[in-house]
C-alpha cells in the first residue's frame, strides 16, 4: 500500500491547461530534435519539472516517449540519405550499459535523498553540461560565421584526423559518415558517456552528438540524424528499467509524443534547407538558454534539502515563475529559428525553381 502510495506521489495533476502546455512542450521539443537530433530532450525534461513533474519522473517518461519519436525522425532522415545505420547501432550497444549504470545512480539518489535530492542533481547536471557544451558549440558556430566558410563544406577537427589515422588490428570498421575506417574501441567511452547522461538527465546527444563531429569526424547533419538511431536504441532499454521501478508517467510520454510526432517531421525536412552552421547556432542557443532555466532552481532544491539558509515562500514562487518563463522563451525561439529556417529555404527553393523555369520558356 505505501509502494502505491509512493508511486501515486510521483505523478502530477493533469488538467486541460497541463495537457496543452506539454502537448506544445512536446512540439517545440520534436521540432528541435528533427532539426538538431539531440535537441528534444533538453526541453523536454527542464519543461516537465518546471511544471512540477519530480526530476527522475521527468527523465524517465522523457525516454520512454523518445525511442518511438527517435525512430520516426531515423526513418524521416534516411529518406535524406543522412543516417549512418552502422555508427548508430554501434554507438548504442555502448551507450545503453551507460543507461543502465546511470539508471542505477539515479535511483540511488532518490532513495536517498528524495525527490529534492534527485531535482538538484538533475538540474545541476544539466547547468554544468549545458554551459560546457552551449558554450563550445556557439564558439565554433561563431568561428565558422566569422571565417566566412558558412557554404564551405565542414573542416573534420586535428582530435578527428589523429583519431581516423589509428590502426588496431581487429577492431576497424569503415563508417561511411566518417568516409573512413576507425577503430570501434574509440566508440565505446564515447557510446557510454552518451547513455550515463541519457539516463542522468535523459539528453545523451549532449555527449553523442559533439562527439561524432569532433572525436570522430562526422558532419553535423549526419551526426545529428545518427544520434536519431543512438537514441532510438537507449530509450527502449532505459525505459524498460525506469517502469520496473515505477518511475515512468505513461500519461506525459503519450501527450508528449503527440506533439513531438508533429514537430519532429517538419524540424527534419527544416534540416534539408539549411547550413550546418544554422543547426549548431540553433543548437548553442537553446542550450543557454535553459540552462538559466534550470539554474534558477538550484537554491530551491538546496534549500529543500537543508543545505542552505530556508527560502520564503515568495522567493520560491519567484524563481519558480522566472525559471518557467524562461523556459517558454526558450521553447518560444527555437520553434521560430527552426521554423523561419523552412520558410526561407523553400522560399529560396521555390524562387530558384520559377527562375528555371523561366530560362527555360525564353529558350
Amino acid at each position: 500500500m505505501h509502494d502505491i502510495a509512493q508511486a501515486a506521489s510521483n505523478f502530477i495533476n493533469l488538467d486541460a491547461a497541463n495537457l496543452i502546455y506539454l502537448f506544445l512542450v512536446g512540439f517545440v521539443g520534436g521540432l528541435v530534435s528533427g532539426f538538431i537530433g539531440s535537441g528534444g530532450a533538453f526541453v523536454l525534461t527542464p519543461g516537465m519539472m518546471s511544471m512540477g513533474v519530480p526530476g527522475l519522473v521527468a527523465v524517465a517518461s522523457n525516454m520512454c516517449h523518445k525511442f518511438p519519436k527517435a525512430l520516426v525522425g531515423a526513418m524521416k532522415r534516411a529518406k535524406y540519405g543522412q543516417v549512418d545505420v552502422k555508427l548508430g547501432i554501434i554507438l548504442g550497444i555502448s551507450a545503453e550499459a551507460g543507461v543502465l549504470y546511470g539508471a542505477h545512480i539515479q535511483e540511488n539518489i532518490k532513495k536517498s535523498f528524495g525527490d529534492a535530492g534527485s531535482n538538484l542533481y538533475v538540474s545541476v547536471a544539466f547547468v554544468v553540461i549545458l554551459a560546457v557544451v552551449g558554450i563550445f558549440v556557439l564558439r565554433d558556430a561563431w568561428k565558422t560565421y566569422k571565417s566566412g566558410n558558412m557554404h564551405e563544406e565542414e573542416k573534420i577537427t586535428r582530435l578527428a584526423k589523429w583519431v581516423q589515422s589509428v590502426n588496431i588490428p581487429g577492431t576497424m570498421v569503415y563508417f561511411k559518415s566518417l568516409n573512413a575506417r576507425i577503430s570501434v574501441l574509440f566508440t565505446i567511452p564515447l557510446g557510454f558517456a552518451t547513455g550515463m547522461l541519457a539516463a542522468t538527465i535523459a539528453v545523451g546527444g549532449f555527449v553523442g552528438v559533439p562527439s561524432m563531429i569532433y572525436v570522430l569526424g562526422a558532419p553535423s547533419l549526419m551526426a545529428s540524424a545518427t544520434e536519431l538511431v543512438i537514441a532510438f536504441v537507449m530509450g527502449l532499454g532505459g525505459s524498460f528499467k525506469y517502469a520496473m521501478h515505477g518511475l515512468v508517467d505513461i500519461r506525459l510520454a503519450m501527450v508528449i509524443l503527440g506533439g513531438s510526432l508533429f514537430g519532429i517531421q517538419l524540424g527534419a525536412i527544416g534540416t534539408t534547407y539549411v547550413k550546418p552552421f544554422m543547426i549548431k547556432v540553433v543548437m548553442g542557443l537553446i542550450m543557454v538558454i535553459v540552462l538559466f532555466s534550470r539554474g534558477l532552481m538550484v537554491p530551491v532544491y538546496l534549500s529543500q534539502l537543508g543545505l542552505i539558509e530556508t527560502l520564503g515562500e515568495g522567493t520560491v514562487k519567484a524563481l519558480k515563475t522566472t525559471s518557467f518563463a524562461i523556459m517558454i522563451f526558450a521553447l518560444a525561439l527555437g520553434a521560430f529559428i527552426v521554423l523561419r529556417a523552412m520558410w526561407q529555404g523553400r522560399r529560396a527553393e521555390r524562387l530558384q525553381q520559377a527562375g528555371e523555369a523561366l530560362s527555360h520558356g525564353e529558350i
